[in-house]
């Protein structure tokens, strides 16, 4: 099996940035052999290479084919999210089965990324299970919260209001209305973290191993990269949408960009104007609303304001300067109608990130031939839903499927032709943009 393309994600993934430079992991070189080849290094991949190890595995290769916190697990929002994510969606329902599932697996993917950060003595300002709160500006907006607030009461969630006040309190602008309170998500610096992960993996990761092909003969899967053929008889594919490059799952995924840009460090007069708490975040009320973190001066990187907005279907899985220039007219709006006490103050890095997603919200997730397993399509939540599926693919491919086939019950749903597809997506979601108003 010839694998069709390789990664590529415009501008840098500034999370990393800002932290100090990494020690490379080493590419693989020669031929190797392995119990279990783990092919990605995000959340998905990172997980599943840990539960082997809990699971007793002890030779494990993990082939990332550029470095650790470079593609979508360093480009993220930092945000593991327990709750469905669309808050205006009208499926959430207190009788729904499917989203207590959802909930329940997500869960388990935050109380294991929480089980690593313990491990690896990881501090709040990497992981912290502080919750989440979601912000409105408008009428519509706080009609979302609210609805979704009676949702949650009835299926037994907790969640507390913040009035203007509260939010003022927090963010420091006087720009939202109405705050949503929910305990269960954590909050992460996305490229610190995984590099820990990676760090503890140290000797079986391997970095700028790329894999070109792979077949199965004698008992075996064999992988090639540039520098090797690695050898095992198991392999879990965490590649998230790129597992049609792999020839998987064709004409069922949708490829999604999401864009997003980080002010240069703050003087301290900046953050005297702006106030509120030195570390926040804020999710939007509407699905296509604006996300706003603030972080605090983490190993020197200053303290800083992210903006993350707009989205575009990119079923060639990649983007164009078009697309990242329109993101960044969006998101100087949205940023200048939030804080104008900062006024000014410009935004040092902008960048794109992968998501995919299923129409009907399924995962490409179970065994696709004997041996060869896949952990991929977390639908938007590619922290939280990475660090599940990495999990039970491991489970599976040590023979425990009582959770993973649960999981993996639904397959992808096939996605409409082109040109119909792009076309549609493209109209749908400007309209979407459009009446999101002062949300976005």
């Amino acid at each position: 099996m010839q694998v069709r393309r390789l990664p590529v994600d415009p501008g840098p993934a500034a999370w990393n940035a800002l932290l100090p430079a990494a020690t490379a992991h080493s590419p693989v070189s020669g031929q190797v052999d392995a119990d279990v080849v783990v092919v990605g290094a995000g959340f998905a991949g990172l997980s599943a290479a840990h539960r082997l190890r809990d699971l007793g595995v002890e030779r494990i290769a993990v082939l990332e084919a550029r470095r650790v916190a470079e593609g979508p697990a360093g480009r993220n929002s930092g945000f593991m999210i327990d709750l469905p994510h669309e808050l205006n969606s009208s499926s959430y329902t207190a009788a729904d089965g499917a989203n207590a599932d959802e909930i329940r697996l997500n869960r388990l993917g935050i109380d294991y990324a929480e089980a690593l950060a313990r491990r690896y003595q990881l501090p709040r300002a990497v992981f912290h299970r502080g919750g989440r709160v979601t912000g409105a500006a408008t009428d519509a907006g706080m009609a979302h919260l609210n609805a979704y607030q009676e949702q949650l009461r009835q299926q037994g969630e907790a969640s507390r209001t913040l009035d203007t006040d509260q939010c003022q309190r927090l963010t420091g602008t006087t720009f939202y209305r109405q705050g949503l309170y929910t305990p269960g998500a954590a909050v992460i610096q996305p490229a610190a973290f995984v590099r820990a992960l990676a760090e503890g993996l140290r000797g079986q990761l391997y970095e700028d191993s790329p894999v070109s092909d792979f077949s199965f003969r004698g008992g075996c899967w064999h992988l090639t990269t540039p520098g090797a053929v690695v050898r095992a008889p198991k392999v879990i594919l965490a590649v998230n949408g790129h597992v049609q490059s792999f020839g998987f799952y064709p004409k069922q995924l949708l490829h999604v960009f999401t864009y997003a840009s980080m002010t240069r460090a703050l003087t301290d007069d900046e953050c005297d104007a702006l106030g509120g708490e030195p570390d926040w975040g804020m999710l939007p009320a509407d699905p296509m609303g604006t996300t706003v973190r603030r972080i605090s001066n983490y190993l020197g990187g200053g303290a800083r304001l992210v903006i993350r907005n707009h989205a575009t279907l990119n079923q060639s899985l990649e983007t164009s300067n078009a697309d990242m220039k329109r993101a960044a007219r969006l998101q100087d709006r949205s940023f200048a109608a939030r804080f104008p006490m900062l006024s000014g103050v410009p935004f040092e890095y902008r960048w794109g990130g992968r998501l995919c997603l299923a129409l009907n919200s399924a995962p490409a997730f179970g065994e696709l031939e004997p041996g060869l397993y896949s952990a991929c399509c977390q639908n938007g939540l590619g922290t939280a839903k990475g660090m599940v599926s990495g999990m039970l693919a491991a489970d599976m491919a040590m023979g425990d499927s009582s959770v993973a086939s649960a999981y993996g019950a639904r397959a992808p749903s096939r996605v409409p032709p082109e040109p119909f597809l792009s076309l549609g997506a493209r109209v749908t979601m400007r309209v979407k943009e459009w009446r999101a108003g002062r949300e976005l």
